[in-house]
Formats: structure tokens, sequence, C-alpha cells
């Protein structure tokens, strides 16, 4: 009979154990699914993504914890709220930016930005930026730039609190004074300057001064950042440069003579220049202009910088020296100038080139020429 079945002798003696008994009289369900319950359960105590609201208060609560210093809290405790402070400025540049999966919201941008105005966060963020890791202040620099152009109802809410707080400009610009810093205070300094009334606050201040040596600083990156920044404070809001420009005439340009165009620094020279001739050539600059054109002592630094060795300050030196030839009103000093050294500036001239051939250019020069060689003696009287 055991053969018969095909079980194998000693199995048969062998008593079935009850939970196998069980299994063979009541089989489980097929209905019950043991991995989709447990998914289920998953998707039940998952934790709700944060909003954009939600996302600021934590930043801002983790914020203050740093600029307390956490005292009160074990190192690892300490260091565990400061990687969530990074992981929540990343998802903040998430939302403002958009990733490569999907493009920014404008809703949620809006919600954002509101929250982080309403209270004290991007004063907390200028703060602590010297607590937080590298890739943090990168984020965070990219979040406060993209902050000052988003509008919530049509208004930059940014300048309506930095107006408030215009004391945060103080911070960054003395961030050039640290080398850790200054390359993420002086991006945030940019792009607060966007606005028209924290850029005059800055040209109005004493920080406008200390311009002339961060742009001369050894370390070349940071130089390069704060000439960025002199350059944006003096070309992008017209009519509050022109105003700065006609009320410090006389302290500026001494400095900016001595300090940038005598430079003994080639960069420093090349991009000074260029941008005097920004300065000069832009018609809401007339009056300061006419001014500058009428100095013996500026028309002197600009004929040794048109004798450079390089031919890209020679070339931007020109575009401001023909202002001097181009002005009708020339006091005798400079007329006196120029007939002295009359002969040695049509020899350069002669020769004078761009690397391109440019139509405009050379129009300019004839137009130099033909004043230079047009100068009559009477007029120095």
């Amino acid at each position: 009979a055991c053969l018969s079945s095909g079980r194998h002798p000693a199995a048969a003696k062998r008593p079935l154990a009850a939970s196998q008994s069980v299994v063979r009289r009541h089989p489980l369900p097929e209905t019950i699914d043991g991995g989709a319950d447990n998914a289920k359960m998953k998707v039940l105590f998952k934790s709700k993504p944060r909003t954009p609201v939600d996302l600021v208060r934590h930043t801002r609560d983790l914020l203050i914890f740093a600029d307390g210093g956490g005292i009160d809290t074990k190192e690892s405790k300490r260091d565990e709220k400061m990687m969530e402070l990074t992981k929540l400025l990343r998802d903040l540049k998430q939302v403002l930016y958009g990733d490569s999966e999907s493009e920014p919201v404008s809703e949620s941008c809006a919600q954002l930005t509101q929250e982080f105005f309403r209270e004290n966060t991007l004063r907390l963020l200028i703060i602590c930026l010297p607590k937080l890791n590298l890739e943090a202040r990168k984020d965070a620099t990219q979040v406060v730039a993209n902050l000052q152009r988003q509008q919530v109802q049509s208004r930059l809410i940014a300048c309506d609190y930095l107006e408030k707080n215009i004391d945060l400009m103080d911070i960054l610009v003395a961030g050039y004074e640290n080398h850790d810093l200054a390359l993420h205070y002086g991006t945030m300094l940019r792009e607060c300057i966007r606005h028209q009334s924290v850029a005059r606050y800055v040209l109005e201040s004493e920080h406008m001064k200390k311009f002339f040596d961060y742009i001369q600083l050894p370390n070349f990156d940071i130089a390069s950042d704060a000439a960025a920044t002199f350059k944006e404070l003096l070309t992008r809001h017209k009519s509050t440069v022109a105003e700065f420009l006609s009320k410090n005439y006389d302290w500026f340009f001494a400095e900016y003579n001595s300090k940038l165009l005598e430079s003994t620094n080639y960069i420093t020279r090349r991009q000074a220049i260029k941008l005097l001739g920004d300065i000069l050539l832009d018609r809401s600059n007339s009056a300061v202009m006419t001014r500058y054109v009428s100095s013996r002592d500026n028309l002197r630094i600009l004929m040794n910088l048109l004798r450079e060795s390089s031919k890209s300050i020679q070339i931007e030196a020109f575009h401001v020296f023909k202002l001097f030839a181009a002005n009708q009103n020339k006091p005798p000093d400079v007329v006196s100038i120029l007939l002295t050294n009359r002969s040695k500036l049509l020899r350069l001239f002669a020769d004078f080139k761009t690397e391109k051939e440019d139509e405009q250019f050379e129009a300019d020069k004839a137009q130099v020429v033909k004043e230079i060689a047009a100068l009559d003696s009477n007029e120095q009287q």
C-alpha cells in the first residue's frame, strides 16, 4: 500500500506537523498578497512632501539654531541639523530653478518668496553663510540671487525687504575682505543692486571708496568679482549713476585716475579704461563727460595710455581720447598739450589699426586726425 501511494515507507509512519495539517485543510485565500499589503502600509505612513512654505519655515528654524551655535546640543546632533539645513537649501534651490525633469512652478516660487521675506530668513542666511559647507554656500547664493527676480503680485518684494534691511549691504560689501566668502557675497551683492534704491545706497555709502582697493586685491578671482560689481554699480541705473558722479566728481575721478588708470597692474588698467569709455560715452553722463575732457591732467593720462604696448588698452584709450579731440570748447591748456604733441599724435594715428577691419573706428580716427590737424595756436590764448 505504501509503495502504491508513492511515498517513502518512513514518511508514512511520520505524523504531520500541526502547521502542515492546517495548511492542507485551510489554504490561504488567493486574494491576500503580502507584498501589496506592505506597499499599502508604506504609502499610508509615508511623510507628505513639504510645501514651499514648510521648506522656508524649517530652513529658518535651522538657521536660528546655526546662528545660536547650538551650544547646548551634542556634536552629533549639531552635525545632523547642519546636514538637514544643507538638504533644505538644495530643496529651496530646486523649487526656484526646477531640475532636469521639471521646470519651476510659478505658484510654488511665489509662495516660497513670500514666506522667505515675511520674516528675517534672508538676514539669517547671510549671517550664517560662514557656518555652512561649500555646497550649501553655493546653493544659498543661488537662492538669494533668484529671489531678487521673483515677483509676488507683480511686485519685487525682495526690494521692499532690502530697503527696510539696507544694512545687509554692509555685510555683503565687507565680504570682499573674507577670502572664503568673497565670491558668494559678491554674487549676492550684484543681484541685490539690481534694485535701484539698493544700488543708490551702496553708491552713496563709504563702501564705494573700498572698491578701488578690492579691485586690486592679489587674489585674481576676488579682484575680478569686485571689478564686476563696481562696473554694475556704475552702469546699470543710469539716472542714479549720473547723479552720483556729478555729486562726487572730484574724489571719485581722483581715485579712478591714480588707483586704476595709473595702476601698475595691466589687467586693472585695461578694465579701468574700458569702463571709463562706457561711462563717458553714455548719454546720461554727458555733463560728467564734458567736465572730464576739459582737464589737462586727464588728457595726459589718456595720452600715456595711447602709448601702451597693449593694443587692447590703446584701442580703449582711443575711444576716450576722441572725446577730448571732438570737444568744441577745449580749454586753452588742453589745446596747448594737443599742439605740443600734434606731430607725435598724427604719426601714431597713421599706423593705428584694429585687428579686424572696423569702419566706425576708421571714421572716428579720421575725424580725430582732422580735429588735431586743424588746431590753431590762437586757441591757446
